[in-house]
């Protein structure tokens, strides 16, 4: 059984980057067993529905603007599988979670920073699926709660967005991270780690600088479904963090063994 992970997708610029959260990606992938497919949650889909992609072959979505020229040019020619799709229809349907199958929806830099670190050949089939922000944190727990059969199954599931997420609150010249994102975090690691849904999902009351930290839910929601992947385990482990331009999280969580 694979565990089920929240990925801190960054700048888009990351996926340029030769770091120690960049190597620490792509040894992530090394020391893995290999996936048979990857299901993954990113912050940059929104929809009011749970939206599945039903593509064969992905083309890339470039949301963002003022970026030098290269980051316009990237591909990652990653393919889908429509059996897996109605698999995971099938799950979330069992659960009594409406869902939709997209056939048109590429990748955006949600997903492809992350799955270019990792899984460079784009060579391992990949399965997008949106975020609602409107849903409460228990409901978007039970969305992971509802595919965690596919990690028995080889299938990788992914949740990409990032703990402290807050563009107006970037320092750009910042070299430490700001105190108030880092007493988020610490706060967070230790429900986490406890496993303490009802803090969990009451995040915004009781958390220091819940405000701060998390403006909008679309970057947090990724954690609540990955974690929920893993409910019948129940183990939190903080592989990685570290954070740039002061307050931008760069966080791993592995969720089940």
């Amino acid at each position: 059984m694979l565990p089920s992970f929240f990925l801190a997708h960054g700048a888009p610029t990351l996926v340029l980057e030769n770091n120690e959260y960049t190597k620490f990606l792509r040894d992530l992938a090394n020391e893995l067993q290999r996936p048979k497919g990857i299901v993954l949650f990113s912050a940059h889909w929104e929809e009011p529905i749970q939206s599945i992609s039903g593509v064969e072959t992905y083309d890339m979505i470039y949301d963002f603007y003022g970026f030098p020229d290269e980051m316009y040019q990237i591909t990652y020619p990653a393919t889908g599988n429509k059996q897996m799709t109605k698999e995971i229809q099938a799950l979330l349907t069992a659960q009594g979670i409406p869902s939709r199958i997209d056939e048109k929806r590429g990748l955006d830099h949600g997903a492809w920073v992350i799955l270019r670190l990792m899984y460079p050949d784009a060579d391992i089939p990949v399965t997008t699926l949106s975020v609602n922000p409107a849903l409460p944190p228990q409901e978007q727990y039970q969305i992971g709660r509802a595919l965690a059969s596919l990690r028995d199954k080889d299938i990788l599931i992914i949740g990409s967005g990032g703990t402290v997420h807050n563009l107006r609150r970037l320092e750009w010249n910042g070299t430490h991270p700001n105190e108030w994102a880092v007493a988020f975090d610490r706060w967070l690691a230790n429900q986490l780690e406890e496993w303490d849904l009802e803090s969990l999902f009451q995040y915004e009351n009781r958390a220091p600088y819940a405000k701060d930290a998390v403006p909008r839910n679309e970057h947090f929601i990724p954690l609540l479904i990955a974690m929920g992947a893993a409910n019948d385990q129940r183990k939190a482990n903080l592989l990685y963090q570290n954070y740039q331009y002061g307050t931008l999280s760069l966080s791993c969580w592995q969720f089940g063994e």
